[in-house]
């Protein structure tokens, strides 16, 4: 008799805020939010309890955050109570479902050249996945989502995964409208940049102060602080 082993998956959403440059025009921050899901755990209650949520706010369609939050492309007409509703209909998401989150942010006044920030980059995910091997240690498998939208984060995620995991695979091909989870990542990108510029007492826009006052701001960091890696 063959016994076959099961074997346990972690599957890892990857979303980025900025850009690698430091000309004029330039990104002040770079972001790389992470949404890990181990798919033991079943959320398709929660799926189905946001996209009718969104269905009764009149959107059903890919939550892109910082255009909701800067009132940008699909979102410009749209009055603010109505953008508050989508937000908070992903934040709940995120909230209720079985996950791990972890952002790095680099301010690029530290990292004023792409080679520094690529490795201020490997260096922050690599030191993420040395401090939690013990949860990284439960799986046997490793499939990353990220859609190459940036070739030089794609090489630096592809490298620190094959250097931490025998058995990863980086899948570029993945629907992002049905796919909730990703959308969380580019949440947090937007959220933990505001954030960061509260914290750090930093200029932000008065589209970000209006969205989410700091009371807000303060009641969601700690709320998601549970799931953090």
């Amino acid at each position: 008799m063959t016994i076959l082993k099961v074997s346990i998956l972690l599957k890892i959403y990857i979303d980025e805020s900025g850009d690698s440059g430091n000309g004029i025009g330039s990104s002040k921050y770079y972001l790389v939010s992470f949404v890990l899901y181990n798919p033991k755990y079943d959320i398709s209650k929660e799926i189905n309890e946001l996209n009718k949520r969104l269905k009764r706010i009149g959107y059903e369609g890919m939550i892109h955050t910082a255009n909701l939050i800067g009132k940008r492309g699909e979102y410009s007409k749209m009055p603010l109570n109505v953008r508050k509703s989508i937000f908070n209909a992903l934040y709940l998401f995120a909230k209720k479902i079985d996950a791990k989150y972890f952002t790095l942010i680099i301010d690029k006044k530290y990292a004023n050249n792409l080679k520094t920030l690529k490795k201020k980059i490997y260096n922050e995910i690599n030191n993420m996945i040395k401090r939690n091997e013990k949860y990284f240690n439960k799986f046997d498998k490793v499939e990353v989502y990220y859609d190459n939208g940036q070739k030089d984060l794609a090489k630096v995620i592809d490298k620190v995964f094959k250097e931490n995991f025998e058995n990863y695979e980086h899948i570029v091909e993945f629907d992002h409208v049905e796919n909730r989870l990703f959308q969380i990542a580019d949440m947090l990108t937007s959220i933990d940049k505001i954030n960061y510029k509260y914290q750090s007492k930093s200029n932000y826009s008065s589209l970000e102060k209006y969205f989410l006052e700091k009371d807000e701001m303060r009641n969601i960091i700690r709320e998601l602080s549970r799931k953090r890696l």
